[in-house]
């Protein structure tokens, strides 16, 4: 029954190598061998499924296992005990080993790769045959079936391949940002295996998240609706909390049962739970008062998977952020999640307005510092500068809006979460906010 599934699987497993440049048929052949995968998972797994299995025959799924096992840690003995190869198996699971060939080069790997799949496959009866895969160059084995490094097929492949199997830049229970500054982290490290490059990256990252430079398109969660009767009564899932916030005022907002529904962490009064915190991207984009939880981006969100990867070398990755200068600009207007009915608001940046110098970016009481108040020319270019680069930038974003849209008039009602220039657009809507309190600094001058 199996056999010819397998074949065509790997048949089409080759076919995959000869169009790696035809990126929708790649993706047509992987999704059938996917499929041919799962079948031939499901043809064992119903052998010894006793309460819904078609054909249940728990001898059959017991023998296969165990052979498999037995299979596998023979194979890993040869691999051990055969001193000419210099090789040892660090990581085997089900069917497939890691062999470490310490200080060999590519070209060695290959070799003796290809020897120790010959010398398993003859110690097997047939069909049973050890495939050598790949070659990975570095590479870095976090925990079971999650492991990331550069791979090489065959030997005269030049330019690496990144491959990641089950860490978060691979996921989609979290935000784009974390899979891509984890990615990128990777790639330094694999690149300048200099540790301080990574280092700087990630600072420079998590200081853009803070100063609020960072795109909101890379901060959305988007995780699946189960449908209302699905969750257990009083479940705090963000998906289930926005969709009854969103029912309260019109019941034909519910989302479909698998669709994903996305949400972003704003800032609020200190003890307020998480959930009361998860907003719609659309909120925070009308809402001006609304600001993305920077920190809770930062602590939970990006730095848990570098520290999970980067400990394994001995790295603290914690510790970078540590070593940040805590400067927060304090642009909120009102509080969220839990304001008093007295109309008290309720963060402390509400009290305690810290005001920065428009050119220099110093702490000032002043509109403009004393530093830069000694010469005003160089006070008045740089703000007529930004105001104008401003008013550029929301021109030509809006003109890629009409364009878009079809639309004549000049502001837009578009709303669609996928697009990169509605948050760019919604970007510097908010810095134009500022020309008026710049036009009036410039009256000084």
């Amino acid at each position: 029954m199996l056999e010819e599934i397998l074949n065509t699987r790997i048949m089409v497993k080759q076919s995959m190598k000869n169009y790696k440049q035809d990126k929708a048929l790649m993706r047509l052949l992987h999704a059938r061998q996917l499929g041919l995968k799962l079948i031939a998972n499901v043809t064992f797994g119903y052998t010894s499924a006793n309460y819904s299995g078609r054909m249940p025959s728990v001898e059959v799924g017991d023998s296969i296992v165990h052979k498999a096992r037995e299979t596998l840690e023979r194979a890993i003995k040869l691999v051990n005990d055969t001193k000419k190869w210099g090789a040892r198996v660090v990581y085997g699971d089900t069917d497939s080993m890691f062999v470490l060939l310490k200080g060999a080069t590519k070209e060695q790997a290959f070799k003796i790769g290809q020897e120790i799949a010959e010398a398993v496959t003859a110690t097997n009866p047939k069909p049973v045959k050890l495939k050598f895969e790949k070659v990975y160059l570095p590479c870095v084995l976090q925990t079971k079936k999650r492991y990331v490094g550069y791979m090489y097929e065959s030997l005269d492949q030049k330019e690496p391949t990144f491959d990641a199997k089950g860490i978060e830049t691979v996921r989609r229970d979290g935000c784009p940002a974390v899979s891509k500054i984890l990615e990128r982290s990777i790639k330094l490290l694999f690149e300048t295996r200099d540790i301080s490059q990574v280092k700087q990256f990630v600072q420079r990252q998590c200081v853009k998240v803070l100063d609020g430079r960072a795109s909101m398109q890379d901060l959305i969660f988007a995780k699946e609706y189960r449908g209302s009767g699905s969750y257990r009564p009083g479940a705090c899932v963000p998906a289930l909390e926005l969709t009854r916030r969103m029912m309260g005022y019109d019941r034909r907002l519910e989302p479909r049962v698998g669709e994903r529904v996305p949400y972003v962490i704003v800032y609020g009064m200190p003890g307020v739970p998480l959930i009361q915190l998860v907003r719609r991207p659309i909120e925070v984009l009308q809402d001006p008062s609304l600001r993305l939880n920077a920190t809770y981006y930062i602590t939970k969100q990006i730095l848990p998977p570098l520290g999970r990867l980067f400990q394994l070398i001995g790295v603290d990755v914690f510790s970078w952020y540590q070593e940040l200068p805590r400067i927060q600009k304090a642009s909120c207007t009102s509080g969220v999640g839990g304001e008093e009915p007295t109309g008290r608001k309720g963060t402390i940046s509400q009290y305690f307005t810290t005001l920065h110098c428009p050119v220099c970016d110093e702490l000032t009481q002043l509109g403009v510092c004393s530093r830069c108040r000694a010469d005003p020319q160089r006070v008045a270019v740089t703000l007529y500068q930004d105001m104008r680069q401003w008013d550029s930038q929301q021109e030509q974003l809006l003109k890629i809006c009409r364009n878009c849209s079809g639309c004549a008039e000049r502001q837009v009602p578009c709303v669609s979460l996928d697009c990169p220039v509605l948050y760019k657009l919604s970007r510097v809507n908010r810095q134009l906010s500022k020309a008026p309190y710049l036009r009036q600094l410039l009256e000084q001058f």
